[in-house]
């Protein structure tokens, strides 16, 4: 099993959470968050002062998938959260060791 962790523009959330749909995904966990990363933040003007924004407005997917899906998911992530423009997010791939549902308490894949 792996666990994918990504994070994406939150304007490309819908887009990616219905490609992820079609392909198979099951469930995902989605949590807002601020970072930075190579953009570093930016500069804004309101009521005519100027301010840095250190931390850009982001969205944390998290996602746990069979082995054999998981290329599948990075390359639909990749392809639907890009914008082509800076800031576009970063995925991360996690060997996951163990899964149980609370419910039936089904492990491993059965689980997911």
């Amino acid at each position: 099993m792996k666990y994918i962790i990504a994070a994406i523009k939150p304007f490309k959330l819908e887009e990616v959470r219905e490609a992820l749909t079609t392909i198979g995904v099951r469930g995902l966990m989605v949590t807002e968050i601020k970072g930075f990363g190579t953009q570093s933040g930016h500069t804004e003007i309101y009521r005519g002062a100027e301010y840095a924004v250190n931390f850009v407005p982001k969205v944390k997917l998290e996602i746990a998938v069979p082995d054999g899906l998981a290329d599948q998911v990075v390359e639909t992530l990749s392809r639907t959260a890009r914008t082509g423009k800076i800031g576009d997010g970063k995925i991360f791939v996690l060997d996951l060791e163990q899964a149980t549902r609370v419910r039936t308490g089904e492990a491993g894949d059965e689980a997911l």
